[in-house]
């Protein structure tokens, strides 16, 4: 059965870095009925990005509010018209070919199809396939909502609290199942995450840890993938350090 074209949700707050790239990325590898954009009053080029493709394709949607991501993916819900719809991360760029190698996995059971995340800076690492391996350990304990395929019907009567500005991916996957579906988490398809340079900092990342610690804390399969995770972003501080140092003596030598 070939599949009708998809509502697109997509969650921005000043996202101009990457915004093109992503939204490229989803024109070009998903059939877009309507791109929603949920933004969070961004002050950057952002919104002028979005006005440049709704002028393109006709059919980009931007609704604004202040709230967590559980409110805005709540809203996005709310806006989707389509039997299926998908949550993309404006941080991310879609693999090729990625819908049509999501909807492969779709049977009658199925209520989502989630593609793994590639952190950028591990694209060409000797240590990327234990990274996925680990992060499709994650998805399973957590969920993720990065780029989520997702069936309308099994998220009816869904409430995201207010409250969850992370961990709402976790609460839409029991959703889902809870409603008699499964969700599916894949190598293929996949996304690129091109997380933003203030995330390599050790006090960025303690603070990721010590809002993701209340929720992980009971589940010791999350414990220990975070902290593998951990150990990846500990290396990937000390080689922008050492980066930035050379950078520093080669300015001073001339």
């Amino acid at each position: 059965m070939k599949p009708e074209p998809i509502d697109v949700a997509l969650l921005t707050f000043n996202s101009e870095r990457k915004l093109r790239e992503c939204i490229d990325g989803i024109y070009r590898n998903v059939p877009v009925n309507r791109l929603l954009v949920v933004d969070g009053f961004s002050t950057d080029g952002t919104l002028a990005i979005l006005e440049e493709y709704n002028r393109r394709y006709g059919n980009v949607v931007v609704v604004q509010e202040k709230g967590t991501r559980g409110s805005a993916r709540q809203r996005a819900i709310e806006l989707v018209e389509t039997e299926w719809f998908m949550y993309v991360d404006s941080d991310v760029v879609l693999s090729d070919c990625w819908f049509e190698k999501a909807w492969a996995l779709v049977d009658e059971k199925v209520g989502a199809v989630w593609g793994i995340e590639i952190w950028s800076v591990l694209r060409n690492s000797p240590v990327l396939p234990i990274f996925e391996r680990i992060t499709l350990q994650i998805f399973e304990e957590r969920g993720g909502t990065h780029d989520l395929l997702v069936r309308t019907k099994a998220v009816e009567g869904i409430h995201i609290p207010f409250e969850l500005h992370t961990y709402e991916d976790g609460y839409i996957k029991r959703w889902i199942e809870k409603n008699g579906y499964r969700v599916v988490g894949a190598y293929e398809p996949y996304c690129m995450h091109y997380r933003p340079e203030h995330v390599w900092t050790l006090e960025k990342h303690i603070g990721f840890a010590v809002s993701d610690l209340k929720y992980a804390i009971w589940r010791p399969k999350l414990m220990l993938s975070y902290g593998f995770y951990s150990g990846i972003v500990a290396v990937q501080i000390f080689l922008s350090g050492r980066e930035n140092k050379q950078v520093q003596r080669r300015s001073k030598a001339k």
